[in-house]
């Protein structure tokens, strides 16, 4: 393919994604017609059926490249944080901080499971969990923590890290169910230690 036509399609597809980033953090999926994302792109909905082949397809783009965004930032905190024991919690609590981001909250949690059905199946799981299942081998290599079953324990405190930011999503007061969630979390995770800090 010409690098001239490649460019094209890779613009054509930033601009639905970035109108359909827009319109379902403000209106929610269900409320975004088609019509009006490609308006606001500038473009035909045959451009739409071509890259995506429908909103959901479309849906699904948005959440990969939020998820990739999150999981950036995430990376810099854990980066940042002086002990493998600190960036794998520092992780943790930004992971369920960035459920009271308006963005995140509506595509990610609440519109993301009641289209494309249960996150836990969704292919970035699998990415957060071999993460944290590194974190914890370093950290039993290091003798900072208890041996466990990696593979076990990565699944478990990945599942109670997405329940959280789903608890948090669907809440009345999303910030205080946050801080409830942080504060449980660490008590939990803190369990995992040989020494108590």
């Amino acid at each position: 393919m010409a690098p001239k036509r490649v460019e094209m399609m890779a613009e054509t597809r930033a601009k639905l994604i970035n109108a359909a980033r827009a319109a379902f953090a403000s209106k929610g999926f269900a409320e975004s017609s088609m019509d009006d994302l490609t308006a606001q792109a500038g473009l035909t909905r045959g451009a739409l059926y071509h890259h995506f082949g429908d909103k959901k397809g479309l849906l699904e783009a948005v959440i990969a490249q939020v998820d990739g965004e999150m999981t950036a930032r995430l990376a810099a905190i854990m980066d940042a944080a002086p002990t493998t024991w600190d960036a794998f919690v520092d992780e943790s609590i930004a992971y369920i901080e960035m459920a009271t981001e308006p963005e995140i909250q509506r595509i990610m949690l609440l519109d993301g499971p009641a289209v494309l059905g249960d996150p836990s199946q969704w292919p970035g799981q699998n990415s957060c969990i071999r993460s944290t299942q590194r974190s914890l081998e370093l950290l039993m290599e290091e003798g900072v923590i208890r041996e466990v079953d990696a593979p076990a324990t990565s699944r478990l405190i990945n599942g109670a890290l997405l329940s959280a930011a789903l608890w948090i999503a669907h809440a009345e007061d999303p910030e205080s169910t946050s801080r409830m969630a942080v504060d449980s979390f660490v008590v939990l995770v803190s369990g995992l230690l040989k020494t108590p800090r």
